[in-house]
């Protein structure tokens, strides 16, 4: 009766209507959301992001032009990295399955894509199909994925838009970890992973009962829908009193689930708001995250990549030329302490002071420089560098561990390039598995 209860909360609170913008408004916040993406192309550091052109692909605006010169990009440097990870005999799942998203999202033969492993050439999807398989097994005898199960998903999201069929035991790994709610960085949900999820199992049910249940040739197709209502409870009942599901940064990929469910979610609804609030508010920064929230913006889901037919799009979205920013070093400074919390629990704190509004990444720069013991390295990612290495201890995916960063006790929700020192505070970089 209590999660009913919940349930029902949760499902006026994404519908009930709440003071909304005009629609004008709207379609300007999502022009300039559309116009900062495609700006993102041009100062991208690193490799072209799949994710950012999936978004660019799915909008109602378009810079045909733009999206062309990325795609380019995408199938050479984006291809070589994943070449290189193949080569290299690494688990590359995720990578793999948002490039066929966003190909897909073009309108791209993916047929005509291949890697090369040995002296065998394979198209794209049939690496992806081998990539899960091996995820499976591990799964098997480990209790849990090569990679994570946010990348799991997004391999059977992408072979499932393809049209490729999912393998029924790769689609049960998934349906027991939601039973077993698997989903947990640390010991915090990942609610973003709940959302991926659905959507992979969302397109399966899709294709495999062909969108009704008398016409269901899916085997564990009850199964499904119990997943499938599960994590609809799940995601309904993380959302916060200010609109957000799970934080900031999952309610775009939670919005998108929760509409591909088949939820109604209301333009005007709590968090819808939430999103248009905090991008009016310039909290997505960052590429990454704009490219999930907008198109749950736009009432729309990763799904609809398998109808796309990119004909007939409008091209009319023009950027004006801008002048650079520069943006000086604030002459007010704020104390800051570094805790590092290494695996054996030791813990070691350093001091100092960082001109206000910097990043967290220009911190630890100063506090390197500064030549009191702390040393870091970093790696890329497509949300941005993250810590791989502090004080000589590295934290690897393979060994699932991570360098965890809080604020005064608080987990960030942002990367080391996107958090901003902007008061007295205390970091903690702790080594963590999960």
């Amino acid at each position: 009766m209590m999660y009913h209860s919940l349930f029902l909360f949760g499902l006026l609170a994404l519908t009930s209507s709440l003071p909304c913008d005009n629609p004008g408004s709207n379609r300007e916040l999502l022009i300039s959301l559309n116009k900062d993406l495609l700006r993102s192309l041009d100062g991208q550091e690193g490799l072209p992001n799949p994710s950012v052109h999936l978004a660019l692909r799915l909008s109602e605006f378009h810079n045909l032009l733009k999206e062309g010169e990325h795609l380019t990009r995408l199938t050479s440097h984006f291809h070589n990295e994943i070449q290189s990870f193949l080569s290299g005999n690494q688990p590359v799942v995720g990578r793999l399955a948002l490039y066929a998203l966003a190909l897909k999202s073009s309108c791209y033969d993916l047929n005509t894509v291949t890697f090369i492993v040995g002296d065998k050439s394979e198209t794209l999807l049939l690496h992806l199909k081998k990539q899960l398989e091996q995820e499976k097994e591990y799964i098997t005898f480990s209790q849990r994925p090569l990679t994570n199960y946010y990348q799991y998903s997004l391999g059977v999201l992408a072979l499932c838009v393809n049209g490729i069929r999912v393998n029924n035991h790769v689609v049960n790994k998934l349906i027991k970890a939601v039973e077993n709610e698997d989903f947990k960085h640390a010991d915090i949900e990942s609610i973003d992973t709940y959302a991926m999820v659905a959507m992979a199992l969302q397109c399966v049910k899709n294709v495999g009962c062909g969108g009704t249940k008398s016409n269901c040739n899916l085997h564990n197709a009850a199964e499904v829908d119990a997943a499938l209502s599960q994590i609809k409870q799940k995601l309904l009942t993380s959302q916060r009193p200010d609109g957000h599901i799970g934080n900031e940064f999952s309610t775009g990929l939670a919005v998108q689930a929760l509409l591909a469910m088949g939820s109604p979610v209301s333009e005007c609804g709590a968090s819808m708001e939430a999103l248009r609030r905090d991008a009016r508010g310039n909290k997505y920064h960052n590429p990454m995250a704009i490219s999930q929230v907008l198109p749950a913006l736009q009432q729309k889901s990763y799904l609809a990549i398998q109808s796309k037919d990119c004909l007939n799009e409008d091209d009319t979205l023009i950027l004006e030329p801008t002048d650079p920013v520069v943006v000086l070093p604030s002459q007010t400074k704020v104390a800051v302490m570094v805790e590092v919390v290494t695996s054996a629990g030791t813990s070691t704190v350093y001091s100092l002071d960082v001109p206000k509004g910097s990043t967290l990444l220009e911190a630890l720069h100063l506090l390197k420089e500064k030549n009191v013991g702390f040393t870091f390295e970093k790696e890329s990612s497509l949300w941005g560098p993250f810590l791989s290495v502090v004080n000589g201890e590295r934290a690897r995916q393979s060994d699932r561990r991570y360098w965890h960063l809080s604020s005064d006790g608080t987990a960030l929700t942002e990367g080391i390039r996107d958090f901003k020192l902007k008061e007295t505070q205390k970091i903690t970089l702790k080594i963590t598995s999960y």
